[in-house]
């Protein structure tokens, strides 16, 4: 699912959209809302062309674990692009036309619109009442509740942690331990391609440069503590301020040396991963989505017990720590208040999918999410090694771009590239990065 994972990205920050939801939220009425204590003829689930994981789940629990909500309330399943999602829950916003549960909008904002107006349900507030506040996985939770300014809107279907994964043979093979401060990670980079070894394979051609930001990103986080780029979205910092020019620095420096190999700009995501995957390079920075790969033994060339994996390391003297882990929810799930207030079975659907959608998730598509999971469930070892970092997990961070607009985010991605191969200053990337916030 990684196309909707960067496509969030390039839209979170997106400036608030206009709605006119409160002249005309009550005005229509639909039979998949429930309202007025009536229930729904259905349980309706808009979901998004490119992501079949989430409906085929739903389709397994409404056969299975949730045949008797779904006897109840027959689950209705349409589908809309991602790319005019966001345009669609305004207009059905606007209509009182909400379905029960939805793709939550590309951008954060809109979804906290739709709750700011009354037409999406508090989620948290929705699993207090049905007594089910504990199926959420603490680190899920304080991801979404950094998204919406301590609110938890959104199911999280899909739960990434992300991190530096490691070849340990070509380690071994150079006397290197998994490093545990930056110092030490540079020191290894070093070391590697005196020897000959790639020591990154990292992305940087056009929009792939959010893999490099990423580094800036929790660097800055280790440096500054997790709340920094916080600080840059209340305007009480900026990126241009010195301590956070460090950052993009050090990424720079990287690039300058050749770390990150000798082209950055003209790899994209999959290249950079088979860069890594036929053993071409010690480490990759990579969120957990990449395990289906890694389990793949016609991608995987160096094998799934030879990849090892590291918390982004710390920075001497800094505010941070590394069990502070960088996270997102990539494909999440929201409820209409309306069909969710004053329909018993719309309820009694969604305590059904909280309390066994990351199990099947899990059984059949190899999808780790952030609800819990039954513990007999089969997993491979490398998706075992993610589910215990997030059950570790007591405070998430977001990535560079979470709280940047459309075009900042673009800037920043496009210019990722560039400072991994050196060719661009950090204070260079910060101002012009800087500069677009406001857009």
């Amino acid at each position: 699912m990684l196309k909707r994972r960067s496509t969030l990205v390039g839209v979170i920050g997106l400036s608030a959209l206009t709605l006119t939801l409160a002249a005309c939220s009550g005005s229509s009425s639909n039979d998949s809302t429930g309202g007025g204590g009536k229930s729904a003829s259905s349980f309706s689930f808009l979901a998004i062309n490119e992501n079949t994981t989430i409906p085929d789940t739903l389709t397994t629990l409404s056969k299975n674990e949730c045949q008797a909500d779904n006897k109840a309330q027959p689950l209705k399943i349409t589908k809309q692009a991602q790319s005019t999602l966001d345009q669609q829950l305004q207009l059905l916003a606007g209509q009182g036309g909400l379905p029960q549960a939805f793709i939550s909008a590309n951008a954060p904002s809109l979804t906290e619109q739709l709750a700011q107006q009354g037409t999406a349900q508090d989620v948290g507030a929705a699993l207090d009442k049905l007594g089910i506040s504990d199926d959420i996985l603490p680190a899920a939770k304080s991801t979404i509740e950094q998204l919406y300014d301590g609110k938890q809107l959104v199911l999280p279907t899909e739960y990434n942690i992300e991190g530096l994964w490691y070849n340990k043979k070509l380690l071994a093979d150079n006397g290197i331990a998994a490093p545990t401060s930056w110092d030490e990670l540079v020191a290894a980079f070093a070391k590697l391609k005196a020897a000959g070894v790639q020591p990154v394979s990292q992305a940087g051609k056009g929009g792939d440069g959010w893999g490099v930001t990423r580094w800036v990103g929790d660097y800055i986080a280790r440096d500054l503590g997790p709340d920094a780029m916080k600080a840059v979205k209340d305007g009480s910092a900026k990126l241009t301020d010195a301590e956070y020019v460090k950052a993009a620095d050090a990424v720079s420096d990287l690039g300058k040396q050749g770390y990150f190999g000798s082209s950055p700009t003209s790899i994209d995501y999959a290249t950079a991963l088979n860069t890594f995957l036929t053993g071409k390079a010690a480490f990759i920075y990579m969120g957990s989505w990449a395990v289906s790969d890694f389990n793949n033994a016609d991608e995987n060339k160096i094998g799934a017990d030879n990849i090892g994996f590291m918390q982004f390391p710390a920075v001497t003297g800094g505010k941070g720590s590394a069990d502070q882990m960088p996270t997102n929810v990539g494909t999440a799930v929201a409820v209409s208040a309306k069909g969710f207030e004053n329909d018993t079975a719309t309820q009694n659907w969604v305590k059904c999918i909280v309390q066994n959608y990351g199990t099947v998730a899990l059984r059949d598509a190899g999808q780790i999410t952030g609800f819990k999971t039954a513990s007999d469930t089969k997993v491979s070892d490398l998706t075992k090694l993610v589910q215990d970092q997030i059950s570790g997990v007591s405070t998430s961070i977001l990535w560079f771009e979470a709280y940047f607009s459309a075009k900042a985010t673009t800037t920043s991605q496009n210019d990722g590239g560039l400072l991994a191969s050196g060719k661009l200053s950090g204070a260079d990337f910060m101002k012009q990065v800087q500069a677009d916030l406001g857009s």
